[in-house]
């Protein structure tokens, strides 16, 4: 157990980090996720407040969807990324992360300008649990009559699961098809007892924070505090599709179109480890001899069998093949850049 974002939350169960991160490759897993911040807007400006603070454009969601985007600054880098849910055109719920919530409130709060919407942090009435793997679907099936397979991919629905009223949202961040689901803290222990029970026959096992980074990384999923931060742009981030500069003003606009009108100094990549050791986060990078990068995302990935990581390095040398050196305990360990994501799951 360790502190994470001001919770007391599990690096992994008994069965270890490698085990849980192949069973939800292979099965499926549940991840305690309640650490999540929620933050409900509302009001006939809900649309046009998260569409002046984020990246992504909001006005294209329906009633049910979900959408990945970016709270930027006004000089166009990354404050937190988060969740859109789409309630309706005057409701709104922002998912963001544990360690920023309080952080993401005030940001929200200080530069909204005078769009009718009411902001409210509902983290506390929020349980979050997510079901991952290939199984997931008919594992939740068992506590639900809600028609799961019509739930597409970043959208969502209201119903019950295993009499709870929940909001089941078919999201994830493992790289694997699953499903969030968000339902009042009272029912936690309950429901996630419930779900283990109904897994447990298909081999479902709970997964703690070190699979959940594992995952995330063979699926080359950034993470707010390594490869996105309020030194980077989505751009440089490989993150150009949650960035909709046509859809008008918002925070850091300008700058992010003359950033890419200009050309990339920097780009996210990913390498692949050429011998056993292992590149950690903040290792850094040489290319041609010379300092380029650092690690900002690295481990062993358990269902690929190699070493990988993530690296800023200069957009010059960004292309796939090539050969680069990661300085682990005063070692030039050579490493190749390869294409991302590292793992894609079969259709």
């Amino acid at each position: 157990m360790v502190d994470f974002g001001g919770w007391d939350m599990p690096v992994q169960y008994p069965a270890g980090t490698i085990e849980e991160h192949l069973r939800t490759r292979k099965h499926a897993g549940l991840f305690d996720v309640s650490h999540m911040g929620e933050i409900d807007v509302r009001g006939s400006g809900a649309i046009a407040l998260v569409n002046y603070l984020a990246s992504n454009d909001a006005s294209k969601l329906v009633d049910g969807q979900a959408q990945y985007s970016a709270l930027t600054t006004p000089e166009g880098t990354v404050v937190d990324d988060l969740l859109v849910y789409r309630f309706g055109d005057d409701h709104l719920l922002l998912v963001v992360n544990a360690g920023t919530t309080e952080k993401d409130w005030n940001w929200i709060a200080e530069h909204r300008r005078n769009e009718a919407a009411q902001l409210k942090n509902v983290s506390s009435e929020y349980c979050q649990l997510a079901l991952q793997g290939p199984d997931a679907l008919g594992i939740l099936g068992r506590l639900t009559d809600q028609p799961l397979s019509d739930i597409k991919y970043y959208h969502f629905a209201e119903g019950q699961v295993d009499g709870i009223p929940a909001i089941v949202s078919r999201t994830g961040y493992t790289g694997e098809d699953g499903f969030e689901i968000y339902f009042s803290p009272e029912h936690s222990e309950k429901l996630w007892s419930n779900l283990l029970e109904a897994g447990a026959s298909q081999g479902m096992i709970p997964c703690g924070l070190g699979a959940r980074n594992t995952l995330r990384l063979e699926a080359s999923m950034c993470l707010y505090g390594h490869e996105i931060d309020d030194t980077t742009t989505p751009w440089e981030a490989g993150l150009g599709w949650i960035c909709k500069p046509e859809k008008g003003e918002f925070l850091g606009r300008d700058i992010l179109v003359r950033r890419k009108a200009e050309g990339l100094e920097r780009t996210l990549v990913g390498f692949e480890m050429q011998d056993r050791l292992i590149a950690r986060d903040g290792c850094l990078i040489s290319i041609d001899g010379r300092r380029a990068g650092r690690v900002t995302s690295g481990s062993p990935a358990p269902f690929l069998k190699k070493n990988i990581g993530m690296a800023y390095v200069p957009a010059a040398s960004k292309a796939p093949g090539t050969e680069i050196a990661v300085e682990i305990r005063g070692n030039q360990a050579p490493a190749r850049i390869v294409p991302m994501p590292f793992y894609k799951r079969p259709k």
